[in-house]
C-alpha cells in the first residue's frame, strides 16, 4: 500500500463536487483510475430512476485465485458539499470554510482505489474483486434500489460506509417506514363562528400527543418530523399534514408500531367532523446477520491481525447494504473512521484512512472461497 498515494487520492476525491444527483464528475474520475488499474468498468442505465446525471459504476478486477467478493461505496455527498477545500493538520483532515468534508463516502472510494492498485502491483494471488459505486445513497439509497441483482450469487460484499472506526463490523440495520398523514376538518371564521369549524391542526396535535415517539426499545425508534397546516390565524384550519418515520431491527415491531400509529390517527378524528388519510412507504428493508456468520468472523479476524479494535455493531441508520442483502449479496458494513458526518465539523484521521485501506487489502488476501464462498 502506498500511503501518500492513498492520501492524495482522498484529497483529490473530496475536491470533486458530487452532491446527490450530480455524481458524473467523480464517476469519471473513478472510471479512469479503475481502468488504469486493469478493471473493466461499466455504468448501469438507471439515470431516469435515480434522477442522477450518471448511472451506478460497476467495475471488476479479474482475480488470480478462485472466488469473488465485492466492495462498495457511494459517490454522492450531502450539502453543503461544493467547493470543498480539504486541509491536513496534525494528522486530521477537515474542510476549510463552510462545507462538509465529504469523507462520507469518499473515504470508502479512496480505500477501494488503493485496494485495486495494490493488488495489481503485488504478486500475491487474489480473488476477483467486484466494485459497486452507487449514486443517490443520501437520497434513501436511490442508486442501490435501482440496481438489478441478476448477476449476484450470494457473494460477500463489504460496504465501506460507517462512521465507526476501522475494525467495527455493522451486522444489522433497521427496516425504515415513513408516513404522511393528512387531516381534513372544516374551515370557519376563528373569531365569529369557531364552533362551526373543526380544526385539522387540533386533530393532528391530538394524534401526535397520543403517539409513542423517540426510542421505543433497544431496536426501535419513531419520530414525527414535520407538521404543516392552516391558512391564516383567523381561520379554523381545514387541513393539516404531519410526516414521520419509524424503524426497527425487529420486523415484527415494525408491524406493531404501524398499527399503533394507525390507531392514534383514527382516534384523533373519532367523534369529530374530520377525516384522516395516511400514505405509507418503506424506504429500505433491514438486515441482521449472526455474529458467528463466517463473513463477519473473517472481518473481525483480519481486523485483529492488523491490531484494530474488532467488534460488531448494530445501527439505527440505513446504507446500501440494506438493499444489497435483498439483491442477493451477503453484505456487511465496515467502519471507515469518518467523524461528525453530515456537518461542517466533519473530519477524518489520516491514520483511519490508512487503517481502512489496509483492512480491505488484508480482507481480499484472506478471503477463502472454499469456506466463505457460495
Amino acid at each position: 500500500m502506498d500511503k501518500q498515494r492513498l492520501l492524495d487520492t482522498f484529497l483529490q476525491l473530496v475536491r470533486i463536487d458530487s452532491p446527490s444527483n450530480h455524481e458524473a464528475a467523480v464517476a469519471a474520475y473513478c472510471r479512469k483510475a479503475l481502468q488504469a488499474a486493469g478493471c473493466t468498468v461499466t455504468f448501469d442505465d438507471t439515470r431516469e430512476l435515480t434522477g442522477s446525471d450518471t448511472g451506478n459504476l460497476l467495475a471488476e478486477l479479474p482475480g488470480t485465485a478462485p472466488g469473488k467478493l465485492y466492495f462498495s461505496a457511494h459517490m454522492d455527498t450531502v450539502v453543503p458539499g461544493e467547493g470543498i477545500e480539504p486541509i491536513v493538520m496534525d494528522g486530521i483532515i477537515s474542510a476549510r470554510g463552510e462545507t462538509i468534508l465529504g469523507a462520507d463516502d469518499k473515504v470508502g472510494i479512496a480505500a477501494i482505489l488503493e485496494l485495486v492498485r495494490t493488488l495489481v502491483e503485488g504478486e500475491t494471488p487474489y480473488p476477483t474483486v467486484g466494485i459497486l459505486l452507487t449514486v443517490g445513497e443520501e437520497l434513501e439509497l436511490r442508486g442501490a434500489k435501482a440496481m438489478s441483482g441478476a448477476d449476484f450469487a450470494k457473494d460477500p460484499c463489504f460496504v465501506l460506509d460507517s462512521d465507526g472506526k476501522p475494525g467495527i463490523v455493522t451486522i444489522g440495520a433497521p427496516t425504515h417506514r415513513s408516513f404522511v398523514a393528512t387531516f381534513t376538518g372544516k374551515a370557519a371564521h376563528a373569531g365569529v363562528r369557531p364552533e362551526a369549524g373543526t380544526s385539522a391542526i387540533e386533530c393532528a396535535a391530538a394524534a401526535i400527543v397520543a403517539l409513542q415517539l423517540g426510542r421505543l426499545d433497544e431496536k426501535t425508534t419513531a419520530n414525527v418530523g414535520t407538521i404543516h397546516g392552516g391558512l391564516a390565524d383567523n381561520i379554523v384550519a381545514e387541513t393539516c399534514t404531519i410526516t414521520g418515520e419509524f424503524r426497527s431491527l425487529d420486523v415484527e415491531r415494525i408491524a406493531q408500531v404501524e398499527s399503533q400509529i394507525r390507531q392514534a390517527l383514527e382516534a384523533a378524528v373519532a367523534g369529530r367532523d374530520a377525516q384522516v388519510a395516511c400514505e405509507w412507504a418503506t424506504s429500505f428493508h433491514g438486515f441482521l446477520l449472526n455474529e458467528d456468520d463466517v463473513l463477519v468472523q473473517l472481518a473481525l479476524r483480519v481486523a485483529r491481525t492488523l491490531g484494530l479494535e474488532a467488534q460488531t455493531a448494530l445501527t439505527g441508520g440505513g446504507s446500501d447494504a440494506n438493499v444489497f442483502n435483498r439483491l442477493g449479496l451477503r453484505a456487511v458494513v465496515l467502519g471507515t473512521g469518518m467523524q461528525a458526518i453530515h456537518s461542517k465539523q466533519e473530519f477524518l484521521a489520516v491514520e483511519d484512512l490508512q487503517n481502512l485501506a489496509e483492512l480491505v487489502i488484508a480482507l481480499t488476501y484472506a478471503y477463502d472461497y472454499a469456506t466463505i464462498g457460495s
